[in-house]
């Protein structure tokens, strides 16, 4: 239905909108419409007509603001309009102004603020409640994927292939509040053995003092937990290889407190309570008092027993994933970042954060908090998938997210992968050409491979690795004697005269993964997977350049992963539309590459 020249009453798309908000009309307030409106603002005659708050303002009034708008109440006072509010967030975004204050005091002293707030001026703690309770990460995202529709309506982008890139950004927290999987572990095991003797002592006072008969109590047992073995071998090595002046080993292996084991100690000091009730023993405080064996078994059981729930917390708050946290923001993992202020490859709290880029402009974001990259892929197409209906057709990454599990996940849904392998550089090398130990350098059979000393490899088994709920499979193939053999210096990795006179060579082969990464490869090495890379690396590696050197963002305001996400996607939000600004003034154009560069 064509409306009327005048009309104007609310588009059909906001009647929903407009009935919610009917006490406080947000929309009509922010962008003037229902009456005739005669403007003599004075700041609007001294901004410049290209100025991007013009192209923000138009681009708004195409949103729909229903969800953020119904987090506000229609009774009480009438507060800053919210569509306001979210306005001068990305206006100070797309200028790469992110402090609150900054944007305060701008709101008071420049222009194009002044006329975005049509002369209101909302203190620190408007915007600190507006981000914090009003604007949560569904409203956010909501907001951000109808801008990113809107580009693809007006052809900007396509939304069929994405360019993936990350980089680590410094959390706010403190640098030397760290927590160690590997210290833990360490100490564990230290508070295993104290516990361990005082069970003991336990034992041993109630079978002196004839309790365990008088009162029917059972004797206390030592109980378990899975993999410390492991973790005490690790640690008697690391001992003697701090002797032999020997690098550690990492001793962090995954364990797991249960519920039982606090418990246990709980019940012992219940049964110790009761034993001094029915002998009349008198708990003593304070220094020069005399404390009973009783009172001196029970107090170590709660000093140990509250340090075993603090590493049981510990373990909760690290889970599987990671190996690592901060005291100040718990969601932060140490990692190692290319600003090494003390020179030293320290490790500090920060976030991976992730990018999908199309053309200039960002379509995902993901915040993560694992060191690499391999974990972060998937996450990203989901995204996509939940957010814009189905995945893209082309991926375009570096090597840092090349794995099994992404490729096969990319085969699944036909997603043609254009992901660098990690040997990509080093498979050019003559080294690697010439390596005669590894498989692909030797003659295959059907039932084997040929060594460079003509001797036979045979299939011997299947293996399985599963890690983290993924499975591989590999097929092994020995060499049944390699005697004699004069190449074994070359062939066998890490060969020691002594120790490996008598071993033979032995590969293993994962069919699955080979094949996935020369399909990878093989459109990596074409015109368009160079054309792809090229793309990738000025776009993605372009905005993290821009990011961090033009706007200084290298480290986040906000605290906890859910901020730290609505910090980043406000400011990538407002570089979108500052974006879409030089595409609408023809200060920016689609990146095409000529032919001869693409041969070159």
């Amino acid at each position: 239905m064509h409306r009327k020249r005048g009309d104007l009453s609310p588009p059909p798309q906001f009647l929903a909108y407009y009935k919610t908000i009917k006490m406080y009309n947000y929309y009509n307030d922010f962008f003037e419409k229902g009456q005739q409106v005669i403007n003599f603002n004075l700041y609007e005659m001294r901004l410049p007509k290209s100025d991007p708050v013009y192209t923000l303002k138009c681009v708004m009034e195409k949103m729909n603001f229903l969800n953020l708008a119904s987090r506000y109440s229609k009774k009480g006072r009438k507060g800053y309009n919210p569509i306001m509010l979210f306005a001068v967030l990305l206006y100070a975004n797309m200028r790469g102004v992110r402090s609150i204050d900054r944007i305060v005091e701008l709101l008071e002293r420049d222009i194009a603020f002044i006329w975005l707030s049509q002369g209101a001026k909302p203190k620190r703690d408007v915007f600190y409640e507006f981000i914090n309770e009003k604007l949560t990460k569904e409203i956010l995202e909501d907001l951000h994927y109808q801008f990113i529709r809107l580009l693809q309506k007006e052809g900007l982008v396509s939304l069929e292939c994405l360019f993936i890139d990350g980089t680590k950004i410094e959390a706010n927290a403190n640098r030397y509040t760290f927590v160690w999987r590997g210290s833990i572990n360490y100490r564990l095991a230290g508070l295993l053995d104290s516990i361990d003797t005082v069970f003991n002592s336990y034992n041993r006072f109630l079978k002196e003092n004839n309790f365990h008969s008088k009162y029917k109590l059972p004797l206390a047992q030592m109980f378990v937990i899975d993999g410390m073995d492991k973790v005490r071998e690790v640690i008697e090595q690391n001992r003697e290889r701090k002797l032999n002046h020997k690098k550690k080993l990492s001793n962090n292996k995954i364990l797991e407190i249960d519920e039982i084991s606090p418990l246990k100690m709980l019940e012992l000091q219940k049964t110790l309570l009761m034993i001094a009730k029915g002998e009349d023993i008198i708990f003593e405080e304070g220094k020069g008092k005399r404390k009973s064996e009783v009172q001196k078994i029970y107090q170590e059981l709660e000093l140990l027993g509250n340090r075993l729930l603090k590493y049981k917390e510990c373990f909760k708050i690290m889970g599987t994933t990671r190996n690592s946290y901060s005291k100040t923001d718990i969601q932060a993992t140490f990692m190692r970042m290319k600003d090494d202020h003390m020179m030293n490859g320290q490790l500090k709290p920060a976030y991976n954060l992730q990018i999908a880029v199309e053309n200039y402009f960002v379509i995902h974001t993901f915040i993560s908090d694992d060191r690499t990259d391999y974990n972060t892929l998937l996450p990203v197409l989901a995204k996509h998938k939940e957010h814009l209906g189905e995945y893209p057709d082309e991926v375009t990454a570096d090597s840092g997210y090349c794995s099994e599990k992404n490729l096969m996940f990319l085969r699944a849904h036909n997603i043609d992968s254009y992901i660098k392998l990690q040997s990509h550089e080093k498979m050019k090398s003559r080294a690697y050409k010439n390596d005669i130990g590894k498989y692909y350098n030797m003659e295959e059979l059907e039932d084997g491979y040929v060594c460079a000393d003509g001797r036979k490899l045979d299939f011997s088994h299947n293996e399985r690795h599963r890690s983290k709920g993924f499975e591989q499979i590999f097929n092994v193939y020995a060499c049944k004697d390699c005697t004699g053999c004069g190449r074994k210096a070359e062939c066998l990795y890490k060969y020691e005269e002594e120790k490996d006179r008598d071993k033979n060579k032995v590969i293993k082969v994962n069919r699955n993964w080979d094949a996935l990464k020369a399909s990878s490869n093989e459109n990596i090495q074409s015109d368009k997977g160079a054309y792809y890379r090229i793309i990738r690396s000025i776009q993605t590696e372009g905005f993290f350049g821009d990011m961090k050197e033009n706007d200084g963002f290298r480290k986040f305001n906000h605290r906890s992963s859910e901020k730290v996400y609505k910090e980043s996607l406000l400011y990538i939000f407002g570089k979108n539309i500052g974006r879409y600004h030089k595409f609408m003034a023809n200060e920016l154009k689609k990146y095409e590459m000529k032919t001869e560069q693409i041969a070159a």
